[in-house]
């Protein structure tokens, strides 16, 4: 069962001569429903003249459209932020080149229902409240100043400054719960009480959600409201049975294949090759059906291994890699295809001739200086879309980059990537990456992040180059000692010393010494001799290990011990 809810809203002038308010919400259908959610926002313009209605009305439109617009991996926070601070950049700007609406401005409270939790981004004295259990609770604080004089003077709203700093707050939804966004032309006339009695109408059904919002409106007018009144509600009705993850994907009600042999159909597809096995998922090129004169279209079928069939957590991993996969919509990843019926647990993506930049090393292959430079910027640009779409890969090495006939370079393998959103739905994957490519950091229980991506294609780089890694070879379970890395060079003579630099740079065991971004390390290698980066600066023993500082000091001062009890004892 997906999120069901019910909302309404209510808005009126009052006795102002124009309505400044603005009020919105979109719920969308599945899929959207699942991945973005429910959105409901309302907005208190703020100005003397038509530039508040423009101010919330823009603020408001902008943000129910944009945020569908986001990525879906992107976390709920990360969306809404995003797209208020493009609306205050553009807010602030009209009110500096347009004379009639200057000092155009305005409040902003928007709430987002998806999954099993609740979101909010709020700036000024526009209010959120949440019914829960029967008891009433103020989820927002009012940006004014305190001052009892100044109470209606907003320190915070959308247009008034370039840097718009933003309340977000989350939270588990409850079934029954009833939430109420209201401007101040409403909790200011309507007592907590009354806002109270009409949700706990509005959480036991006593009244359809309309109605709720037109007396809220109606009782604030009463009772002499000088503002513009504006009222939505929302209640949940009923909470998804499932996480995120396995609602989009429908992991939970397909078989997992059994072991295919060549020639076998599944689906329509028939099996043409085997070309990968782990313990966990197997790897197959299919052809799609098609008639006798068609030229077969070759695709890769991933499903789970059958051993692997009856473990849930393997299961959802493999779903949230689909889900991951559709979404990085780029040239630089194998693109899903849907097929047309579905039948067992599986996905379909592009097929590319080619092979890995592994299988390029295990068959003796030497990269020259141009190359690696041409694959590393392909590899950096690639790294970034992921970055940009809030996913950290977490296992770049040679063996997952994939080198076409078409001269297109391919990051593959997405089974243990992260999204913002496993924070949010509480599903983490267990730490994992291949032990030669792991970052310092993460062997101190760190967690992944986009420099340890970059970190990663750094120590790809340097191996392509030279066939040795800059630390050594790591074994599992083994703990590393990281000092300082092997140039390069003493591998590659011929390697130009601005690249030297920027291998060195991007493998540095201070995450401090490092790129910070994709963009920062493309921008290096694009530069390339032009621009060199300063060489690194070895950092003392004392700050690499202070333990071998010590040891050695210690073993110097034994040594110059018995070397003075020699001495004496011979005089």
């Amino acid at each position: 069962m997906p999120l069901t809810l019910t909302a309404a809203y209510s808005t009126r002038a009052g006795l102002r001569p124009h309505n400044e308010d603005f009020v919105g919400m979109v719920m969308p259908d599945e899929p959207e429903l699942s991945s973005k959610g429910m959105i409901a926002a309302i907005a208190d313009g703020v100005s003397g003249n038509e530039g508040g209605r423009e101010a919330s009305e823009y603020t408001i439109r902008g943000l129910l459209s944009d945020y569908y617009a986001t990525s879906d991996t992107w976390p709920v926070t990360q969306s809404l932020d995003r797209v208020l601070k493009a609306i205050n950049s553009w807010v602030q700007h009209q009110g500096s080149i347009r004379a009639e609406l200057a000092g155009m401005a305005t409040t902003l409270t928007a709430l987002v229902l998806r999954g099993n939790f609740y979101y909010f981004a709020h700036i000024g004295d526009t209010r959120l409240y949440l019914l829960r259990d029967g008891v009433l609770s103020r989820l927002t604080t009012d940006h004014v100043w305190d001052r009892p004089e100044m109470q209606h003077v907003l320190t915070r709203a959308i247009g008034l400054d370039s840097q718009l700093a933003i309340d977000h707050g989350m939270g588990e939804l409850h079934a029954g719960d009833a939430f109420l966004l209201a401007t101040d032309g409403v909790w200011a006339s309507v007592s907590e009480y009354d806002l109270k009695e009409q949700l706990l109408q509005l959480a036991g059904k006593q009244q359809e959600t309309e109605a709720i919002a037109h007396t809220l409106i109606d009782k604030a007018l009463e009772a002499g409201a000088q503002d513009n009144v504006s009222a939505l509600v929302v209640r949940v009705d009923a909470l998804p049975e499932t996480n995120l993850r396995d609602a989009l994907s429908g992991s939970q009600q397909f078989p997992v294949p059994p072991k295919l042999k060549v020639g076998q159909q599944i689906d329509g597809y028939t099996v043409e090759e085997q070309i990968h096995a782990s313990n966990t998922t197997l790897l197959y090129r299919v052809s799609e059906p098609r008639a006798a004169n068609q030229t077969p279209r070759y695709l890769v079928l991933k499903t789970l291994h059958p051993d692997r069939s009856q473990d849930m957590h393997e299961r959802s991993a493999f779903a949230h890699e689909e889900w991951l996969a559709k979404r990085v919509v780029a040239r630089f990843f194998p693109q899903i295809i849907t097929p047309e019926h579905k039948s067992y647990l599986y996905y379909l993506t592009t097929w590319h001739e080619g092979n890995t930049l592994q299988q390029h090393l295990d068959a003796g292959e030497h990269f020259t200086i141009p190359d690696v430079i041409t694959h590393g910027t392909k590899l950096v640009r690639a790294i970034g879309a992921l970055h940009r779409r809030s996913i950290i890969h977490r296992d770049i090495k040679p063996g997952n980059i994939h080198l076409g006939k078409d001269g297109e370079l391919r990051i593959l393998d997405l089974g243990v990537a992260q999204s913002g959103l496993e924070a949010e739905d509480e599903v983490r994957a267990p730490r994992a990456g291949t032990p030669s490519f792991l970052a310092p950091e993460q062997f101190n229980n760190a967690p992944a992040s986009q420099q340890t991506d970059l970190y990663s294609t750094g120590v790809t780089l340097y191996l392509l180059l030279t066939r040795h890694f800059p630390y050594g070879e790591i074994e599992p379970f083994q703990t590393p000692r990281f000092g300082d890395a092997v140039p390069p060079s003493r591998y590659r003579p011929d390697l130009p010393m601005w690249l030297e630099n920027v291998l060195l740079k991007a493998v540095a065991p201070d995450p401090a010494d490092r790129f910070e971004t994709a963009e920062e390390f493309l921008l290096a290698l694009e530069r390339g001799a032009s621009r060199p980066l300063p060489p690194i600066t070895p950092k003392p023993l004392a700050e690499r290990d202070p333990t071998s500082l010590w040891r050695a000091v210690a073993a110097i001062s034994i040594v110059l011990n018995l070397l003075l009890l020699y001495l004496l004892v011979i005089r």
